[in-house]
């Protein structure tokens, strides 16, 4: 890939971020993240929350791409960086460190020094909703921020954490034109939809509610990631 089309994915993604950011289209998740970061958890009392929506992350030159479902309400809400701050993060970017797609295990704050490589991380839902469940309104008004981060990123693989992603990335490729399997591919851990040049696999979320009771393993995520690689770089 030229510099030049490299500057020109980061100036677009940059432009995005900003977009993403100023968003107002769901007006009632705007409300709920700010009086989120009003009220704030006891132990992040001190710490000044972020409560907006929140962008992607990552390597404008990635090969692969995760979906994940929204911010963590006092996760991202609080950092304003995906998967940051929490401990779905926490094992996410362990696992994403063992793979050598990113510099550090940890992601604790926006200005930790984490860079990631060959990766990128976008969400379908921008804001955090009330109780981790987003409605189809609200995903369907954010979903044109997803179309463009792929369409910007031109991935060849995109991982999706959790049902929710993994159906919001369906009703990407169907929008695209892309022929889909018949019956339409329902979402399982290590499902993997092959779409001409793009490829969607499917992976646990890395909720605790997933990763505390073992549903999903270290070893789960590491696999799940390794044949990512391998169809991202082949």
């Amino acid at each position: 890939m030229s510099i030049n089309s490299s500057r020109s994915k980061a100036t677009k993604l940059a432009l995005l971020t900003d977009a993403i950011i100023e968003c107002q289209r769901c007006p009632e998740l705007r409300s709920y993240v700010a009086d989120i970061g009003q009220r704030k958890r006891r132990a992040y009392a001190d710490c000044s929350y972020w409560a907006q929506p929140v962008p992607g992350f990552g390597d404008p030159n990635a090969k692969l791409m995760i979906v994940g479902l929204a911010p963590g309400a006092h996760g991202a809400n609080r950092t304003g960086r995906v998967f940051t701050g929490d401990r779905s993060g926490d094992f996410l970017f362990a696992g994403l460190h063992r793979a050598g797609l990113a510099n550090q295990p940890q992601s604790n704050d926006v200005n930790d020094g984490l860079m990631l490589k060959d990766v990128y991380i976008g969400l379908a839902l921008r804001c955090a909703p009330p109780g981790n469940k987003p409605s189809q309104e609200q995903l369907k008004a954010c979903q044109e921020y997803l179309s463009k981060e792929i369409d910007i990123l031109s991935a060849r693989v995109v991982l999706c954490l959790g049902g929710i992603a993994f159906k919001a990335m369906l009703g990407w490729c169907a929008r695209q034109g892309l022929h889909l399997p018949k019956p339409q591919p329902k979402f399982g851990h290590g499902v993997e939809v092959a779409l001409g040049d793009l490829t969607l696999l499917g992976c646990y979320h890395v909720s605790q509610q997933n990763t505390f009771t073992g549903r999903l393993t270290p070893d789960m995520l590491d696999q799940v990631l390794e044949h990512a690689m391998k169809l991202a770089f082949a």
